[in-house]
């Protein structure tokens, strides 16, 4: 898995990249009530807001970690938010996409680095 400072994971499936945002994040969010999701087969370029996610302390924007295609939504958000609260590394995954150069996954922190960046 690979993470960004803005608390998002993204793992790898095929050619595909999973998304998500980290169990810190969730927690620090507090009560999610609400999440709009993205539209699918939508193009966008790192750090577009690609997501809003509202809990009971605030809303905040999930960013597109980097650049490419979303392919795929959880459409399971959309009546239960709060699943992201639940499990926020495994089935609460925000969207799929298609990278335009996977190679960028690279130049993100892997576990022990985030875990610097939020210690």
């Amino acid at each position: 898995m690979k993470y960004t400072e803005e608390h998002e994971w993204l793992r790898k499936d095929g050619d595909l990249v999973v998304v998500g945002i980290t169990a810190h994040a969730a927690e620090a969010l507090g009560e999610i009530v609400f999440v709009e999701l993205p539209d699918v087969d939508n193009e966008v370029a790192k750090d577009d807001e690609v997501v809003v996610i509202e809990s009971v302390k605030a809303a905040s924007d999930i960013l597109a970690p980097l650049d490419g295609e979303i392919v795929e939504v959880n459409e399971a958000l959309t009546d239960n938010p709060g699943l992201i609260n639940e499990d926020p590394m495994e089935g609460a995954w925000i969207f799929k996409m298609k990278l335009s150069d996977p190679s960028e996954l690279d130049a993100l922190m892997d576990e022990a680095a985030y875990k610097a960046h939020i210690a």
